[in-house]
């Protein structure tokens, strides 16, 4: 119920439709039409710019998406009604993390006319299969805990604006931080590797590679875990 609800929100209004638009938009000019990025001009099939480019978007979209989720109902007052449903914390946590995500993921999925056009065009051997589908796989993950903390930056606040610039620098935080602390000099003696595997960045590169180990899907579902049980925690608080 929650999930749907969230759902219908999103796409209740033209801004939903323009947030899908303008990624889809966005990933399709840098990959087609401006000339640095463009895969038309590497010479050889691959989608290596796009998996480099979408987590940068979705950085962006995604605390798009959840902004609204919790604090639209302090905003409007609908909290009080939500809690005294015969729902849990848990659960209306769970759904709204679900209904997001949805949303995500369908951003996603017509972006897969980028691999079937290059693989058309490739006169010979093609796109790597197992790469693009690990790549695909990590844009997933990455969209589900950009999503999760997302939603704990709605959960304390009932401005949608400050909901969006919380959630999405934390997202950069997690992302990009932990990459640029590992290099700097002081970390050079070896500290850098460790430092650089508490970052999202480094785990996604390593799904992306075509293999998905398990140490990274635990890292990318701990992370999960982590912000909604902070969002739980808050929304039992309230």
């Amino acid at each position: 119920m929650i999930c749907k609800k969230e759902w219908q929100q999103f796409f209740s209004s033209l801004t939903g439709y323009i947030a899908l638009v303008v990624f889809l938009l966005l990933n399709g000019l840098f990959l087609f039409v401006f000339p640095d990025t463009s895969i038309l001009d590497f010479g050889y099939a691959s989608l290596e710019s796009f998996f480099k480019l979408a987590p940068w978007i979705l950085l962006f979209l995604v605390p798009t998406i959840t902004m609204r989720s919790i604090a639209d109902e302090y905003k409007a007052g609908t909290f009080e009604l939500l809690k005294t449903m015969p729902l849990t914390a848990s659960q209306i946590v769970w759904g709204k993390f679900f209904g997001a995500l949805v949303i995500v993921i369908t951003a996603l999925v017509p972006t897969i006319v980028y691999a079937i056009s290059i693989q058309a065009l490739s006169v010979t051997g093609g796109i790597d299969v197992g790469g693009a589908l690990g790549s695909y796989i990590g844009l997933v993950f990455l969209g589900a805990v950009f999503t999760a903390i997302g939603i704990c930056a709605s959960s304390f606040t009932s401005n949608t604006v400050v909901a969006f610039i919380t959630g999405a620098f934390v997202c950069f935080l997690l992302y990009n931080g932990f990459d640029a602390i590992s290099k700097l000099p002081v970390f050079n003696a070896g500290m850098d590797y460790y430092i650089e595997m508490l970052g999202i960045n480094f785990h996604y590169r390593s799904i992306s590679r075509g293999v998905v180990d398990t140490r990274d899907v635990i890292y990318f579902l701990g992370i999960i875990f982590l912000f909604l049980y902070i969002t739980q925690r808050n929304l039992n608080k309230r």
